[in-house]
């Protein structure tokens, strides 16, 4: 628990100093080297359950859907349309649904023109897909909520401190409380009473944030609420993960914390809720 306690307090300055104060281009360079260390443990996992993939093509191919998604966000947050957007697209480096695209005709090439047996081609190219559907592209909507105009950086520490408070709660409220077994094949030490406090960690972060984002609480509650749901299912969507892999974390890169995958595993899923919904409540918000 002191290892946890330490490396949380020595991380989570460095991140919000990066996110309040940072030049963007620095803050999306943090976010890919990120979210290439959580893919590399990604695949690590896969190797053990026999599962070989493409991972230079594949974290190639991240760092344009980290891009094109920062670039994105600009565009749409700033005024530009749709058919604006993709009228644009040449001037930068496309789209993520080009990347995406990209990547799919590059896996299939690879697929067909090297010398791996036959039985590793599907589950190359499958661990590959996963690790740039499940990892990279969500957590790639970090970057678009850092764009939003005036308050992009207070989105961000909002979406930041649900995942940790929620975390941080559950951990402790698990431990000392928690006796009903939430998903016992996937996590066995999480707990209903632990899920119950995330949940409360994540409203309560929508109270203090509320007035310094300039949004009302109720719309504030709804979208922590979603995303905080959404980032638990991708805590125990990683836990699947290790547990089919036999292991206990994704890696041993945070002391306290495992690896870098286990560090946003929620924030992978959370990511992509607050921005649709920051969208759809836009009339309400504004």
């Amino acid at each position: 628990m002191l290892r946890r306690i330490l490396t949380a307090a020595v991380l989570i300055p460095i991140v919000v100093v990066l996110i309040w104060w940072g030049p963007g281009p620095l803050v999306v360079a943090a976010a890919i080297a990120v979210v290439l260390l959580a893919e590399h443990e990604f695949f690590k996992l896969g190797n053990r359950m026999g599962l070989p993939g493409y991972p230079l093509w594949t974290m190639l191919c991240t760092v344009g859907v980290m891009y094109t998604q920062w670039v994105q966000g600009m565009q749409v947050m700033h005024g530009a349309g749709d058919m604006e957007i993709i009228r644009n697209a040449a001037g930068t480096l496309g789209t993520p649904e080009l990347v995406l695209c990209i990547f799919l005709f590059g896996a299939a090439l690879i697929a067909v023109l090297s010398r791996q047996a036959l039985s590793d081609i599907l589950p190359a190219v499958a661990i590959s897909s996963a690790a740039l559907v499940f990892v990279a592209f969500p957590f790639s909507y970090l970057l678009k909520i850092f764009e939003i105009p005036n308050t992009g950086r207070k989105w961000a520490l909002f979406t930041l401190t649900l995942v940790w408070a929620g975390d941080m709660l559950a951990y402790f409220v698990g431990k000392s409380f928690g006796h009903v077994r939430m998903a016992p094949a996937l996590s066995p030490k999480k707990t209903w009473e632990g899920a119950a406090a995330n949940l409360a960690a994540s409203l309560i972060v929508a109270i203090f944030f509320a007035k310094w984002i300039g949004i009302d609480g109720f719309s504030l509650f709804l979208i922590a609420g979603l995303a905080n749901m959404a980032g638990q299912l991708g805590d125990l969507l990683e836990s699947g993960y290790k547990r089919g892999a036999g292991a206990k974390d994704s890696a041993d890169l945070l002391p306290g914390h495992g690896g870098m995958l286990d560090r946003i595993d929620s924030l992978i899923l959370a990511a992509p809720v607050v921005w649709w919904a920051i969208l759809w409540l836009q009339p309400v918000l504004t």
